[in-house]
């Protein structure tokens, strides 16, 4: 998902890409369910908590409201395994979803019904099962989503800030939940302390317990409405983006699973901050619209859409993922390409747009198969058909920038002048968005409670792309470029400026809900970016891409935690030192870095004054007939160099040059230039506070710079790592990037006028 702070390329962007599987799908346990048209009937009322069977109450606990960054690493075994690609599919399917869906388009509501088949993966019997409503968020202001918008947003920026008026919330019914022949009761609980009015998680009571190693079959008749979009769902006009829809199981995981030491569900509320978490399996999808809707959607289309009575029903059948979205929309138009790779299907790439963002389209397709190819070489070969990339309509632009398995939402763009910002940014976004269907759709992590697994490493791996094109933030308007104002920025430093390094409020590995504010969440996004530059730079770039790789060969299909990614990192490495430290202080700690040039003292190293003795004898020194010496030898050195640098001489120089550690220690480079134009470097690589380095040298210092190569980002003020003798701008190799900022961030307000 692709976070926005009001001013045009500012970073903090995630979000994801869907995808289709190409083994065959596996044969789900209960055949689907018969189309039927909607009932037209009231929602049952859930059942109080306290008609649940006490026995069933708790049986398996849930996971902690507070669970955030793990620090164990998961078992070998853990999530069935690595998976090696020989097996029947590519990833052990926990659960199939069969749904039938009808969009009413006038009121923006789907109705649905829906066969679920889930694996009991423990070793005991379970008795109660949770389902995600996610839509509830939006269906009033006593949710858990809306409660911590009205905190997190007094203290800091955040899309998702819309407000919906009368006839634009959203929400799930549950019209009926049937096991067999036996119709269940159900409960609204809130597992992480929310609000009693919160009614995302909802725990179902079972008929009969589904035994260890067997299979749960629930059917569900449900209703749901869609809000006007807010964040990551919704309508505008004739346009439904129709995501977080159906009823959807929690996630039971095993121990030696993501931390876990005994069998627990991981069922967390919906929070303003997080995304989601879900076990991997397949999805058997019928959707019926009005026959004039363009319609895409996670997966691949099954044979051509029947049409009748002014409706059409698509099939789409995708295996290997954990979710399923899709969009229906009025006067939509469409773009179509493909991608061909080592290892991969071929890709057919769509791209779904409005006519006003028609010059959209090209980009996003052409960022969209860029993309497949980059993330394929560097981290693994995509191994779905399908990616549907869906630009929104004009006034719905909080449906863009959101990710789902083999689909995603993009930006779009009326105009795009490929001398501005315009380009850099509608490439990143997709990118981007595009990015997530690995860290988010692969690697399934935990956004619940470890949301820098996605939001962040997608961000480094996307910036390490655009580097690799060397595509810079270009940052003026289109009337800046005309009379030639074209100043750039390298996506690693424009990333470490929205990092909030000096004061961060919460560690990295903190979960999505428990953050100061949602700029301090937004961090999670630059600030892991910038520490694994800097660890890169730490450990060497193709060690860092071997390491990556190895990463995603582990863990896709899987559920990796920060622990693994730390194990992975230090294994191929075999630098637990520089990686350990990286996950200490910034990962699971609030630490920075702030070093910084405090002095250069330069002194001529002169004949002195005094008395001495040698050879024994006692001579004097006289400082009046010292002085006429100096000056002798000074005129003489000057007609015999009369095209010395200033800070040359007859006599040597002693220079001491003074730093000082204001954070976590890094191993820093110091540079000193001499006025005779040589330099020399030292490394301070220690524990201490500060250092002070002496040189003793025919010239004097003319400046001092610590880390010249500008490799640690990670550093919360940069104007600060240098330092000149005198007030000569030119002769000190300032950090330009934080003023380049401001005019980034003057050049977005003006565009804003």
């Amino acid at each position: 998902m692709r976070k926005r702070w009001g001013l045009a390329g500012s970073l903090g962007v995630a979000m994801a890409l869907v995808a289709v599987s190409w083994h065959g799908m596996a044969q789900d346990a209960a055949a689907p369910p018969a189309a039927t048209k909607a009932a037209d009937t009231k929602p049952a009322v859930a059942a109080p908590a306290s008609e649940a069977p006490a026995a069933d109450i708790a049986e398996i606990p849930l996971v902690h409201g507070n669970a955030a960054g793990v620090r164990t690493p998961s078992a070998p075994n853990a999530w069935g395994g690595e998976r090696t690609g020989s097996e029947s599919t590519l990833s052990d399917r926990v659960v199939s979803y069969r749904i039938d869906a009808e969009l009413d388009a006038a009121k923006h509501a789907v109705t649905g019904k829906q066969q679920m088949t889930w694996r009991n993966r423990s070793d005991r019997a379970v008795r109660s099962v949770y389902l995600h409503l996610y839509l509830n968020a939006f269906k009033n202001e006593g949710s858990t989503f809306f409660g911590e918008r009205r905190v997190l947003t007094a203290h800091g920026r955040s899309r998702g800030a819309a407000v919906l008026k009368k006839g634009q919330w959203g929400w799930i019914d549950l019209q009926r939940v049937q096991q067999g022949n036996a119709s269940l009761k159900w409960s609204f609980v809130q597992p992480d302390g929310g609000p009693k009015t919160d009614e995302t998680v909802v725990r179902v009571d079972l008929a009969q317990p589904v035994p260890a190693g067997e299979t749960l079959t629930l059917d569900i008749d449900f209703l749901s409405q869609l809000p006007r979009v807010v964040e990551r769902t919704g309508w505008w006009g004739d346009f439904n983006l129709v995501a977080q829809w159906f009823p959807k199981i929690a996630v039971l995981e095993l121990p030696g699973e993501r931390g876990a030491t005994e069998v627990q569900w991981n069922a967390h509320e919906f929070h303003f901050n997080s995304e989601f978490y879900a076990d991997f399996g397949s999805y058997d999808v019928r959707l019926t619209v009005p026959s004039d809707y363009t319609v895409g959607a996670v997966g691949e289309q099954q044979g051509d859409p029947v049409q009748g009575n002014g409706k059409t029903t698509y099939h789409f059948v995708q295996g290997d993922v954990h979710d399923f979205a899709w969009v229906a929309g009025k006067g939509f138009k469409t773009l179509d390409g493909s991608y061909t790779g080592p290892g991969s299907p071929k890709v057919a790439v769509r791209v779904i747009y409005p006519t006003e963002y028609t010059a959209s389209a090209q980009p996003v397709l052409k960022a969209t198969i860029d993309s497949l190819g980059y993330f394929s070489n560097t981290l693994g070969a995509y191994p779905y058909r399908t990616v549907t990339a869906v630009v929104p309509p004009y006034n719905a632009a909080e449906a863009g920038g959101m990710e789902y398995p083999t689909f995603f939402t993009a930006e779009g763009y009326a105009e795009i002048d490929a001398r501005t910002s315009d380009q850099w940014e509608i490439d990143f976004v997709t990118i981007h968005e595009f990015g997530h269907g690995y860290f988010y759709g692969l690697l399934a992590s935990n956004e619940f409670e470890e949301p820098m697994l996605d939001e962040g490493l997608n961000e480094y791996w996307d910036e390490r792309m655009l580097r690799e094109r060397n595509q810079r933030i270009l940052v003026p308007s289109s009337w800046a470029a005309r009379i030639g104002v074209r100043p750039s920025m390298d996506v690693f430093v424009q990333e470490r400026m929205g990092a909030g390094l000096k004061s961060p409020y919460d560690p990295l590995s903190e979960n999505a809900w428990n953050r100061f504010s949602s700029s301090s969440y937004g961090t999670v996004y630059s600030r892991t970016a910038t520490a694994m530059h800097d660890l890169e730079e730490r450990l060497g770039k193709p060690v860092m891409e071997r390491a990556f790789r190895e990463y995603y060969k582990r863990w896709h299909f899987r559920h990796p935690s920060v622990a693994d990614l730390r194990a992975t990192l230090i294994d191929v490495s075999g630098d637990a030192k520089n990686v350990n430290e990286i996950f200490d202080q910034y990962v699971y700690g609030t630490a920075f870095v702030d070093d910084r040039v405090a002095s250069i003292d330069n002194e001529e190293v002169l004949p002195l004054s005094g008395v001495t003795d040698k050879g024994g004898k006692r001579n004097e020194v006289v400082a009046v007939e010292l002085e006429k010496q100096i000056d002798k030898q000074r005129d003489a050195w000057d007609k015999a160099h009369p095209n010395a640098k200033p800070g040359e001489g007859p006599f040597p120089w002693r220079v001491t040059v003074t730093v000082v550690r204001q954070g976590a220690p890094v191993a820093q480079l110091l540079r000193v230039k001499f006025a005779d134009g040589s330099s020399e470097d030292v490394h301070w690589n220690d524990q201490r506070r500060w250092a002070r380095f002496v040189f003793d040298k025919p010239s004097k210092v003319v400046s001092a710079e610590l880390d010249p190569e500008q490799k640690i980002l990670l550093d919360a003020n940069k104007l600060n790592d240098s330092r000149t003798a005198k007030g000569n701008t030119a002769a000190s190799r300032r950090w330009t990037a934080d003023v380049t900022a401001l005019l980034q961030a003057f050049y977005s307000f003006l565009v804003t006028l």
